[in-house]
């Protein structure tokens, strides 16, 4: 398995709080490369797996997750994750904006977004 990137979420209250968030980290150089309205992730321009999300909700999900992980084979790592024992918090589905992910809780407690882009 191979990991393409890690990005931290943050939660946030409102909308407007994406806009604020947009301008600040856009003054420190990010570039939008998402925004959903309840997500909004801002990456680097010259190192795009420098990533980081804000999200005001989870648009399918229970949860706003802590932390994504994206890897080349969700279907592999979905199935590790089983195997181990782990908490699924989310089963493993494919999303309208091109990704397939599941939920998964890790051992402290935090929320784990694992993903793969489809093709």
């Amino acid at each position: 398995m191979t990991v393409r990137r890690i990005v931290p979420n943050v939660p946030v209250e409102s909308p407007e709080a994406l806009a604020a968030n947009r301008a600040f980290y856009g003054a420190l150089g990010l570039a939008e490369a998402m925004n959903l309205g309840w997500i909004l992730t801002m990456t680097s321009p010259t190192n795009p797996t420098a990533q980081i999300s804000f999200l005001t909700r989870d648009e399918t999900a229970p949860v706003v997750p802590d932390v994504s992980v994206e890897v080349d084979d969700v279907d592999a790592v979905h199935t590790a994750m089983k195997a181990a024992g782990a908490e699924i918090v989310h089963d493993l589905r494919d999303e309208d904006w091109g990704v397939r992910r599941f939920f998964v809780r890790d051992p402290q407690g935090r929320v784990v977004n694992v993903l793969s882009h489809r093709s």
